[in-house]
């Protein structure tokens, strides 16, 4: 089982490559590739051909997959990348923990 700490809709902050620094948020989590990808980071130029006729064809820009281990996420409280923690919350379920401020992510 292939399980990641980041869920779709997380703010994230990429620690290195090109867009080293960039804040988004999660738009998709791919666990069997162990990806994400994030709004306005990674954008890659795509060259398209108009497939049916009145299809516009050209420069078509979106964002492209990134390894889940070069970005980190947000805490919404106290506003520091931080990776999260685990623990029983009051139902009994397991809830994820800013290890910085201690709030509930």
């Amino acid at each position: 089982m292939n399980t990641l700490s980041i869920k779709k809709g997380d703010t994230v902050v990429v620690l290195s490559g090109k867009d080293k620094g960039k804040q988004g948020k999660v738009l998709t989590v791919m666990p069997e590739s162990k990806k994400v990808i994030v709004e306005k980071v990674n954008v890659v130029t795509r060259h398209t051909k108009p497939r049916q006729q009145g299809e516009e064809g050209g420069l078509i820009k979106k964002e492209a997959p990134i390894y889940a281990c070069k970005v980190m996420r947000v805490c919404p409280k106290c506003k520091k990348p931080t990776r999260p923690a685990s623990k029983l919350g009051k139902d009994g379920k397991r809830v994820r923990v800013c290890k910085k401020c201690g709030a509930e992510i």
